[in-house]
């Protein structure tokens, strides 16, 4: 039996035997939480100084491969994670959504951080807007790491995605951590941090660890840290309105439990198969971890026809879970996270009942699988019916956090927009029908109360990852009850972590914060053609501007046929001579054809391959007669590590392409993307 230890200011704490905590499987004692004494000032102070110094000597790209280290080492080591875990009641299946999901994470963000960040640690968010008549004046926006610490207050049920979905966009920003895990389960989190920092991939200070009470923590942050909570809503009521977090206007972003639902709409009868994946839906989220997910459905509302079908169906299903030690064979469903998770349950589902009744579960006769369960955190699922919601009911404000759900039945599918509506605010809801008006009717109307709307039907089944798993691409938060914040969502999780600042100036001064062209901008050119220079040795801003090309009507019937093109405004005299150009004109592909063959440079160099155009615009269009000319510049470098198949290294460019005609006119307007080679060593 272990006392945990915090790691603090890049030391190990903890030696005093504390609070005991027992397995949830069989009231065994796993670990101890420490007595020692933390200096969260100093924790403060030697994050914001030394894990900060360590984040920034890196770089958007260099922390995403930090990220990805992480993540395959953890991956090697997730047995021992496993292990462990067992003790929190999670069942083989909860490890994949709890570990397994965590390095997902890490992968996800260290993909997107190599994907979607520049080089360097200044994110430019654009478009530049000119200011002036003449563009000598002009705005954008800049995201900036903060300089502060990222103080992450995570919930018992998931010890170790809930640390890890915060943490990746948090160091992707350049920002330390110090993470508090919940109690009851903080001895998986803290197995993990020791192997994220025996990975060798973790700079140091850029993550912290609180076993125990915060104590004084939030009254030595600052204007520049974050802070953010996940648990109850009382919680998170009580964590926001502490006075230095209010006096220094310090963000907090809280996601907190909410009372999520599943609609069946009233299209979906038994014999179609919508009606059995909604069963399988509800019947996989009263589960899964037992239901203490805080995405867990806990209303289920159907139409008031279908209401005994449902209850029929549920308890059919319900009862096949086996519930008991997860590592005995056949055991589908393990143990809350402790006795006082238990008791709290038990308590709740009392309350329900005042204005429910049980259709499955409370009967007395549960025992559940395996030695010594009889001392651990187990429950059976429990489906409870409220036939007269419009009476009241309980479940619209009481939440189980268990393996509890309530049916509630509807007259009409805007009666059900309406009891949803009920939760005051959600995490998600599952809205399960065949008829695409339905959903597009009512999903812009749960979409008020909701931070995720998942539609279920049968095509979507194939490859739904379901109701409950919040992904690293899709927004995690919702309104109301569920905390008002958000989190994941792709990259923007990351700019939660960033100081978003405009900046004004000359377009010269802009390029040269944002480290990208800036349109107006002083320009760098030379006798050397900007593709013959290797990915080091290009500079922003440098430039060529190429010779001149007359279009010829010879032009346009060539690419016409070349291509198979012959839509009428290239090839009708007369349709064209009455639409709104009065006259023929060249396709835009040809033009932009014609503008790569001014500026490219035929022989071999370091320019590898053009793999993409973004921000394609035909402004002006081109007729017969007009002669036109182009502008590369290079606009942005970034070292995403990239090597080609033969291993030789290389970087992305993105070059800035105007075309111009005769009369100086901006006729076509496009960013390249090209992989450029790097000086060969």
């Amino acid at each position: 039996m272990s006392v945990l230890k915090s790691l603090i200011a890049g030391q190990w704490v903890g030696e005093k035997a504390a609070k005991a905590l027992p397995s949830a499987i069989n009231g065994e004692i796993v670990a101890r939480t420490h007595d020692d004494t933390l200096d969260f000032k100093k924790a403060v102070e030697y994050g914001r100084t030394v894990g900060g110094k360590n984040l920034l000597a890196l770089d958007f790209q260099e922390r995403a491969l930090a990220l990805k280290a992480m993540a395959l080492y953890l991956q090697e080591h997730k047995q021992e994670l496993y292990a462990l875990s067992m003790h929190t009641g999670s069942s083989k299946g909860d490890n994949g959504i709890d570990i397994d999901g965590g390095f997902g994470t890490l992968f996800a963000y260290a993909s997107m951080g190599r994907r979607e960040l520049p080089s360097g640690n200044v994110v430019h968010e654009g478009p530049v807007t000119p200011l002036g008549k003449n563009n000598h004046f002009a705005g954008t926006h800049i995201l900036v790491p903060r300089g502060g610490v990222a103080v992450h207050i995570d919930a018992y049920n998931f010890p170790v995605w809930g640390m890890l979905e915060k943490f990746a966009p948090t160091f992707l920003a350049g920002m330390p951590c110090i993470v508090k895990p919940a109690t009851s389960t903080c001895y998986v989190t803290e197995l993990a941090v020791r192997l994220m920092q025996e990975s060798g991939a973790l700079p140091e200070g850029s993550l912290q660890l609180i076993i125990g009470s915060t104590g004084d923590l939030f009254d030595h942050l600052e204007e520049q840290d974050v802070v953010t909570f996940t648990g109850s809503a009382a919680t998170a009521r009580k964590l926001k309105n502490h006075p230095n977090i209010i006096n220094r206007s310090i963000p907090f972003n809280a996601e907190a439990d909410s009372l999520n639902s599943a609609i069946l709409a009233p299209d979906v009868t038994p014999e179609h198969e919508e009606f059995e994946l909604f069963v399988r839906e509800v019947g996989r989220e009263m589960t899964a971890k037992a239901g203490q997910k805080c995405t867990a459905i806990r209303r289920v509302l159907v139409p008031k026809s279908q209401v005994n079908a449902i209850c029929d169906k549920l308890k059919e299903r319900l009862s096949k879970i086996t519930v008991g030690d997860p590592s005995v064979e056949g055991v589908r469903m393990g143990a809350l996270a402790s006795i006082e998770q238990l008791e709290d349950v038990k308590a709740n589902i009392q309350e329900l009942l005042k204005t429910s009744e049980l259709v499955t579960g409370g009967n007395g006769d549960f025992k559940p699988t395996g030695e010594g369960t009889g001392k651990g955190a187990f429950i059976e699922p429990h489906l409870l019916l409220c036939r007269n919601p419009e009476n009241g009911c309980g479940a619209h404000d009481i939440e189980a956090f268990g393996p509890v759900a309530t049916v509630i039945p509807y007259d009409t599918i805007e009666d059900a927009v309406a009891l949803c509506a009920q939760g005051r605010g959600s995490l998600v809801t599952t809205l399960t029908t065949r008829d695409p008006a339905i959903a597009g009717k009512i999903v812009p109307l749960l979409a008020a109360f909701h931070g995720r709307l998942h539609l279920l039907d049968a095509e979507a089944a194939q490859e739904s990852t379901g109701h409950g798993s919040p992904l690293p691409m899709l927004k995690h938060g919702g309104p109301g009850r569920a905390g008002g914040g958000e989190e994941l969502g792709g990259i923007r999780a990351v700019h939660h972590y960033l100081q978003r600042t405009a900046i004004q100036g000359s377009p010269t001064m802009l390029a040269a914060v944002t480290r990208e062209y800036v349109r107006g901008a002083d320009l760098i050119e030379t006798e050397v053609h900007p593709f013959r220079r290797h990915f080091e040795e290009l500079q922003i801003n440098e430039s060529l501007l190429t010779h001149r090309r007359t279009v010829t009507e010879a032009d346009i019937v060539n690419f016409g046929c070349l291509s198979g093109d012959h839509f009428y405004m290239h090839f009708d005299e007369i349709a064209a001579r009455d639409s709104q150009f009065g006259k023929r004109i060249a396709h835009g592909y040809f033009v932009l054809s014609a503008a790569a063959g001014l500026f490219v440079y035929p022989g071999e160099g370091p320019v590898l391959a053009n793999y993409g155009l973004d921000t394609l615009r035909f402004i002006e269009p081109v007729a017969p007669g007009d002669t036109i000319r182009a502008r590369l510049t290079c606009k942005r470098k970034i070292d995403q590590g990239r090597t080609s198949p033969d291993g030789h290294p290389q970087g992305v460019v993105v070059w800035d392409v105007q075309v111009h005609n005769q009369n100086d006119e901006l006729v076509a307007s496009y960013d390249i993307l090209t992989l450029v080679a790097k000086k060969p060593e």
